[in-house]
């Protein structure tokens, strides 16, 4: 069974839909270990209640090249073979991509390219997508890159823009009928071999 890390760095929503799917047994893949770079993200009381080992693996105080180095240390002890990106607000920088090279997924809040890239995070992309005037948004699961939201496309889904929309309730809408959707998705294809992990692409 696929051995899969999840990165977050605060509630954790879409790292429950991981845990949801592995409580239905349809996921496909194990989740080894969750890691935030936040002692209080909410995320890794998500994993305690589901008996998931779950790891603080602070920024602060640590040089880039420190942290990363800490975070591929924790992610190797427990054999992970996919990264899921879910909520992870830290840039990864050459170390950590080289490594896992072809193994890490991100979940975004947009269909890439809108909407994405450096500053486009969290209620800030669904604040952009209203400000712009879009009829349909979505999101978008991706490898993780050098670049901000520039690895190669996985999958997407599309979610409509409604009238009266505030940025709150089409993050929420995103989230319930694409990004907990895709996220598992994208897992099992990994698991079953449908999507190439490692290597070149």
């Amino acid at each position: 069974m696929l051995r899969t890390g999840v990165l977050v760095s605060g509630g954790g929503t879409n790292l429950q839909a991981l845990l949801d799917a592995t409580g239905r047994g349809d996921l496909g893949a194990e989740i080894a270990v969750v890691v935030s770079d936040k002692p209080e993200a909410f995320a890794l009381e998500r994993a305690r209640a589901a008996l998931v080992k779950a790891v603080c693996v602070e920024r602060k105080g640590k040089s880039p090249e420190e942290f990363e180095r800490l975070l591929v240390q924790e992610l190797e002890e427990e054999r992970v073979e996919l990264v899921v990106l879910a909520g992870f607000l830290p840039m990864l920088g050459k170390g950590f991509i080289s490594h896992f090279r072809n193994r890490a997924i991100n979940i975004h809040p947009s269909l890439i390219p809108s909407f994405c890239g450096k500053g486009h995070y969290g209620l800030k992309v669904h604040e952009a997508a209203l400000a712009r005037g879009v009829k349909i948004t979505g999101a978008t699961v991706h490898f993780v890159d050098e670049g901000a939201d520039t690895g190669p496309i996985l999958l997407q889904k599309a979610v409509d823009v409604k009238e009266g929309d505030t940025p709150e309730t089409l993050q929420r809408r995103v989230m319930e009928e694409a990004e907990w959707i895709l996220l598992p998705e994208a897992v099992r294809l990994a698991a079953s071999g449908r999507i190439k992990i490692g290597g070149d692409l």
